[in-house]
């Protein structure tokens, strides 16, 4: 078997990073569909469980607490709003447009117990939404 050639093996060591972190970025950063059929996208989300409560954190970079809805539908926790363009730079050349805008919704299915929302805290770019087990 020949030595591997330290270049070649770099470049596709390289490229398969690449590869992989766009894999994850259209994982994060989903488009979908609202059920109203306007386009969407849909924000990573982490749930966590404790005794007392559910901890659901929604990334939202660069969302206004005002431009950010949250409903329990039956079992289902819609957190919906919109990311807007900073006015500053509507008229500025793009070069890289990695983190979505305009309108999402992210739709989580809740156990079947009752819960009641708690804490509703929008900081560093996170939702952070404590829902209380009754």
């Amino acid at each position: 078997m020949p030595p591997r050639d330290p270049g070649a093996w770099m470049w596709v060591e390289a490229c398969e990073m690449i590869d992989r972190a766009e894999r994850l970025h259209r994982q994060f950063f989903q488009l979908g569909r609202s059920p109203t059929q306007r386009p969407s996208w849909e924000p990573p989300v982490d749930v966590f469980e404790t005794e007392r409560e559910l901890w659901i954190l929604v990334a939202l970079p660069g969302v206004e607490r005002d431009h950010v809805e949250v409903i329990v539908d039956g079992g289902t926790l819609i957190v919906a709003g919109e990311r807007r363009i900073p006015a500053e730079v509507r008229a500025a050349a793009l070069h890289r447009l990695e983190v979505p805008y305009g309108r999402f919704e992210r739709r989580i299915a809740l156990p079947s117990i009752p819960l009641e929302i708690g804490r509703r805290d929008l900081a560093n770019g996170c939702l952070v939404l404590t829902l209380r087990k009754q």
